[in-house]
């Protein structure tokens, strides 16, 4: 099975951090990987039109983000960016880029790092 999932949170989908989960706002799923893919796309047509900004990986992981969207951490003492992500997964595990496919390997523009304590929350 495979999960078309869209995200919103300070850190990029490839991360993988512990609570990944908690930042998922839609899971869409698929029994046929061409069908995930061709909702994927859809869905990355439209989020590279909404955001200025995007970074997006072959094995189907991409960020978009407008500069201005922030959100203040008291415990970082730093604005933290928002990046709205999508991510097509099979049985919640992340596609090997052997898999991927190499014409979403694209960007317009540099993630901001979050710092070292947004990481470990």
């Amino acid at each position: 099975m495979y999960q078309v999932i869209k995200m919103y949170g300070d850190w990029e989908p490839w991360w993988f951090l512990d609570d990944w989960k908690e930042s998922i706002q839609e899971v869409s799923s698929f029994n046929q990987f061409e069908e995930a893919l061709d909702y994927y796309s859809m869905e990355w047509d439209k989020l590279k039109e909404a955001y200025p900004s995007y970074q997006s990986k072959q094995n189907l992981l991409a960020a978009f983000w407008d500069k201005e969207d922030q959100r203040w951490c008291e415990e970082c003492d730093e604005h933290l960016q928002q990046y709205h992500s999508l991510l097509l997964l099979e049985d919640w595990q992340e596609l090997s880029r052997q898999n991927g496919i190499s014409s979403f390997e694209s960007c317009n523009d540099e993630s901001i790092t979050p710092s070292s304590c947004a990481l470990n929350r």
